[in-house]
């Protein structure tokens, strides 16, 4: 769940993003219960194909990234990153594309979007593009995916979804979520998503628990 939207901009004081963030903690625990989906034992899970990269390299920040920390930051640029014990949903996948791929997603996504900011969300109020921010806000991602060409149709059908996918959805109350297609199964056939909705990176068994709104497909 990408809540950076919500996060404290320079010159907002701390007590508010503090409160935020807790509120925020309150409402993925409520949404998505501590345990649901985790994937604690072998029985509901397949052989893992670990030639995928992307995949390896989210699974790796299990353990690692353990707090959903939305706050605003000033980065370094390009290669910036948050500490990495804590982060959002978009962070996960920006660390992955970054290890796997060497796609600098904070890099990229800045580019585009000072070339062509009109064709992104306006959602923040923004007047102009925000290397801090704008590759951690999944709109953005949505609209930098869609624009390279990476857009897949979105179904409910398991075997059109890859190990290394991403896919977006909206968790209440109507909030923006991405998450990467794992290469490991349940035990009816349905990938595993790794992501970060609360409590850090976990491995988990919701790919078709929300709403979905994207898919994409790196070439």
């Amino acid at each position: 769940m990408n809540t950076s939207f919500l996060a404290r901009p320079p010159g907002v004081p701390a007590a508010t993003g503090q409160s935020v963030v807790i509120s925020m903690g309150i409402l993925i625990m409520a949404i998505f219960p501590c345990g649901k989906g985790q994937v604690a034992g072998r029985d509901k899970v397949e052989s893992a194909d670990s030639s995928n990269q992307v995949v390896e390299a989210a699974r790796a920040q299990v353990g690692v990234t353990v707090i959903y920390d939305p706050s605003y930051v000033a980065l370094k640029y390009p290669g910036g990153d948050v500490s990495s014990e804590r982060g959002v949903c978009t962070d996960v996948v920006i660390r992955a594309l970054r290890t796997a791929r060497g796609m600098d997603l904070q890099k990229l996504v800045h580019e585009d979007m000072k070339a062509n900011f009109s064709k992104y969300p306006r959602i923040w109020g923004l007047k102009r593009a925000d290397r801090n921010i704008d590759h951690r806000r999944v709109p953005n991602l949505r609209t930098f995916f869609k624009r390279q060409g990476f857009s897949l149709p979105v179904t409910r059908t398991a075997k059109d979804y890859e190990p290394g996918d991403l896919v977006t959805c909206t968790v209440p109350p109507g909030l923006p979520h991405i998450m990467i297609v794992s290469s490991r199964k349940n035990s009816t056939g349905v990938p595993l998503i790794i992501h970060n909705i609360g409590r850090g990176t976990r491995e988990e068994d919701a790919l078709f628990a929300y709403p979905l709104t994207g898919h994409y497909r790196l070439k």
